[in-house]
């Protein structure tokens, strides 16, 4: 009987861990799962805002249409100064709402890496502003400033979700389209700062929540 006891005990044993592995598995499971997703979101910036983005590309059409009749004079550029202006507003605004309301940082981290990335070409932009139009050289200004918005989404846009760095390429696209045919460079600005902000905005919204 001595000699049976053994037996008896390691099968009940292994009855025992055969039935606790599953929910050893899926212990285990979540909490890879959990550690996956805070890597993720402590290295990747999420609180990129949709719809925010949906409404700084619906207030550039408007600024297109009243800029329209001053190309490329000084009122034109008033116009799309005042807009870049409004933009960044609503953009700050935008971000913060969507980085509290899911609880992330926007101003550390991988927030502080998309800023980098994003505002050397900015302001490469900005600079570049004034001695273009002191130089009577103001209808090259829209694809300027498209081509080197999209350099900083593509670059700061490694740090964000993936279709950043695809918008950015976008606007280069529309920029250098502009920089050749710079007749139709206001309605290029429409396109770019207005449609495909606007584009982006819902895609983004619809999969990166709101």
């Amino acid at each position: 009987m001595a000699e049976h006891r053994p037996r008896k005990v390691g099968s009940r044993l292994s009855r025992v861990g055969t039935s606790a592995m599953p929910g050893v598995d899926a212990n285990a499971a979540d909490d890879l799962r959990f550690i996956r997703q805070t890597l993720e979101r402590s290295s990747t910036f999420t609180a990129v805002p949709g719809w925010g983005m949906v409404a700084v590309g619906v207030s550039a059409l408007p600024a297109a249409w009243f800029a329209a009749p001053h190309a490329f004079g000084f009122r034109w550029l008033e116009i799309w100064l005042a807009e870049a202006a409004l933009a960044v507003s609503l953009s700050i605004v935008a971000i913060q709402s969507k980085a509290a309301r899911n609880g992330l940082p926007w101003t550390s981290g991988p927030g502080r890496k998309v800023a980098m990335g994003i505002a050397p070409p900015v302001i490469a932009a900005a600079l570049l502003t004034i001695p273009l139009y002191r130089a009577g050289l103001s209808m090259f200004l829209p694809g300027t400033w498209l081509l080197l918005y999209g350099v900083g989404l593509v670059s700061g846009g490694a740090y964000s979700v993936a279709v950043i760095p695809l918008m950015g390429a976008t606007f280069m696209a529309a920029g250098a389209v502009a920089l050749f045919v710079p007749g139709g460079a206001n309605w290029a600005m429409a396109a770019g700062f207005g449609v495909l902000h606007t584009l982006f905005g819902i895609w983004i919204a619809r999969r990166h929540g709101g």
